[in-house]
This record gives C-alpha cells, structure tokens and sequence, in this order.
C-alpha cells in the first residue's frame, strides 16, 4: 500500500476517480460526445435521470472543467452544455469502459445468477 510519501496526490485522485466515475458523469459524458451540445431537458430525456441529480451531476462535471454550460438570455432562458476539451480527452477511457460493460453483459448475468443461486441454498 502507498503512504502519502510515496504518492502524496493519491487523495486527490480518488477525488478526482469519485467524480469521473460516477455513473450519471459517465453517462452524460457518452451522451455530449455523441451528440454534440445539448440542453438540459435533451440530456434528461436521453438519460432517464432526475432533474435534480442532472442538475448536481452537471454542477459537478463544469466545476472539474469537464462540461461547459452556456447560458443563452433568451425567453424562456437557454441553457446548453458542451464538453470541453478536457471532456473531450476524456471520451477515450469512458468510450472503453462502455465498450467493456456492453461485452461483457452477458457474463456478468451469468456471475450474477450463479451467485444468487448460491445464496439461496
């Protein structure tokens, strides 16, 4: 195990780790790369989240320079969102993790049928 002398920033990247691999950070960064800019209620609507935890979640992924949101001062007000260039860069390792997920789902079924199999003997 590392102490702090061997990796003094070993806190900080599991701050960092905690925000980018939260699951409603992953998924908003799938959705901005593939689509481009888009507005709150699009981001709602293709993820299925709850306004509140998209709203705490964006919060979260502008202030680590990730997404950029632009306020348009229209009628009704305008607000969309963009990744950066940082999020851009960031499109690889998530693209990979879900890449991973979706070919793996199948096994993952399995491991989890047989364990719950065994725990109900």
């Amino acid at each position: 195990m590392l102490d702090s002398a061997q990796c003094p920033d070993c806190k900080r990247i599991n701050e960092v780790l905690s925000r980018v691999g939260d699951r409603w950070s992953v998924l908003v960064v799938i959705s901005l790369s593939q689509y481009g800019t888009l507005r709150f209620n699009e981001l709602k609507r293709h993820l299925g989240i709850s306004q509140r935890m998209l709203s705490l979640t964006l919060k979260e992924l502008e202030r680590d320079g990730l997404v950029k949101r632009t306020h348009h001062p229209t009628i009704p007000p305008k607000v969309e969102y963009n990744l950066t260039p940082m999020g851009v860069s960031f499109q690889e390792p998530v693209r990979a993790l879900g890449y991973w997920a979706l070919e793996n789902l199948s096994l993952i079924d399995e491991a989890r049928e047989t364990y719950d199999t065994k725990l109900e003997k």
